[in-house]
């Protein structure tokens, strides 16, 4: 047996390979198939006879249910050495380019209230588990609050307590859903789309600062009563809340980057620093959601961009300009490109905040703004920093960077499979230096890599 990428086990049977969610290499099971294909199936497990002794017993309550952490079944030091497998297979096995010796995993510090974002949803549709059905339990409220259940898009378990985020998160959460039933307030049905209660977004930071958005349906005047005494009895509950905002959402999905986000009490922002550095976090930014891997991952990039002081470095997917920033203070000059307009914002924001001056961002489609009419305008990047989206990199995008010949590329990727097809096709001008992953989501399959590349 062995583990895949998604975070499933591999079991092997003939010819046949079948992934398995929630079970460990080593562990004797009996399978049911629930889906074949030509050379795969997927099973669960439905009786153990064996458990591995490369097994870890669940801490969470909600394990097995929510979807989420698959991997609190194996001990840390076991999904830090499949992480590092992940990445060696797939730049070897996808890339098929000559590499150095990969460096050990950086490990998370923390494998528990490591997140700095959660999102929770209200439903009027509580997620029953099969022992629950089973013993036919019967729930006098059936409204909950916690995560969506994954193939289930109007149903959400009811999360007691989460491992992910400061416990604050944990008491905030139920102390809402309490007062809500208590004062029975509606929640939102997702298929009717009836309900008034829909989402919450609990923000914690380095700095100690506290941002809470509450989300809500509101069709008549009363409502918005109803509304703002919730989020006054918040406000008395929780003084530590720097940031209490709330979104009226009507439409029928749950974006919230198109609605205009209120300001009940506090600030509309929060900060978290890095080195000194302060960066300005609003309700619709995009951070990295573990802050202290987040600085060890951007201290990597930085450390493989090689900076003297002297280079031009461009920061492709800059989002608010992070790892820009970062990085400034050993750059001659920084430009940052992403295609979210109110992510570039932030970044300005950012480089303001910290007096940075030799940091430009713009915004626009990356394989519509790097061009070479755009690298002739501002100059030929010596460094050319990349953290692109799962997906990976647009061929368009490649081709211009080919074209720009930086010395060197520090590629961060999220996703190593697609970073291994796009290093292939980098190939012919570059040659992989060093190879750093890190850990950013303890209990989950998910690794960031970071790939130095250096002009042949």
């Amino acid at each position: 047996m062995d583990v895949a990428a998604e975070g499933k086990a591999i079991a092997k049977v003939n010819d046949l390979v079948i992934f398995v969610p929630y079970v460990v290499p080593g562990d004797v099971v009996d399978l049911q198939i629930k889906r074949k294909k030509n050379k795969y199936a997927e099973a669960e497990a439905v009786k153990f006879h064996e458990l591995s002794p490369n097994r870890a017993v669940p801490f969470c309550q909600h394990y097995g249910v929510c979807g989420g952490c698959k991997w609190q079944v194996l001990p840390y030091s076991e999904q830090i050495r499949y992480k590092q497998k992940q990445v060696e297979d797939n730049l070897k096995r996808i890339g098929k380019i000559e590499l150095p010796e990969i460096s050990p995993i950086l490990g998370s510090a923390k494998t528990e209230f490591y997140r700095n974002k959660l999102e929770f949803t209200f439903s009027n549709k509580r997620w029953l588990t099969s022992e629950e059905v089973r013993q036919d339990v019967k729930y006098d409220q059936m409204n909950a609050v916690g995560f969506h259940i994954p193939g289930a898009f109007d149903k959400v378990l009811a999360i007691e307590k989460c491992w992910l985020q400061d416990d604050i998160s944990n008491r905030i959460r139920n102390a809402i859903r309490d007062y809500a039933y208590k004062h029975d307030y509606s929640f939102i049905n997702l298929r009717t789309q009836e309900g008034m209660l829909r989402n919450m977004i609990v923000r914690t930071s380095s700095t100690g600062e506290l941002m809470v958005i509450v989300i809500c349906k509101i069709t008549e005047e009363h409502e918005m009563e109803l509304f703002k005494q919730l989020l006054q009895f918040v406000a008395d509950s929780f003084p530590e809340i720097t940031s209490l905002l709330y979104i009226i959402n009507n439409k029928c999905n749950d974006t919230i980057n198109d609605l205009d986000v209120h300001v009940f009490k506090g600030k509309d922002h929060i900060f978290e620093e890095m080195e000194g550095l302060r960066f300005k976090v609003g309700p619709k930014s995009f951070y990295q959601t573990n802050s202290e891997q987040a600085y060890n991952l951007y201290k990597v990039a930085r450390e493989f961009a090689g900076l003297t002081g002297n280079e031009l470095v461009y920061d492709l997917y800059t989002g608010t300009g992070t790892i820009a920033n970062f990085v400034s203070r050993q750059a001659r000059q920084v430009i940052g490109i992403e295609y979210v307009p109110e992510a570039i914002e932030d970044a300005k924001v950012n480089a303001e905040i910290n007096d940075i001056k030799n940091a430009l961002f713009y915004a626009g489609d990356m394989k519509d703004m790097l061009t070479q009419d755009f690298i002739n305008q501002h100059g030929r990047p010596d460094v050319i920093i990349t953290d692109p989206p799962r997906a990976g990199m647009h061929q368009d995008v490649i081709d211009v960077i080919l074209f720009a010949e930086p010395k060197r590329i520090v590629y961060v990727s999220c996703n190593p499979a697609t970073q291994a097809r796009d290093l292939q096709l980098l190939d012919k001008k570059y040659k992989v230096k060093a190879v750093q992953p890190v850990d950013m989501f303890p209990h989950t399959h998910h690794v960031e890599n970071v790939v130095l590349l250096e002009l042949r």
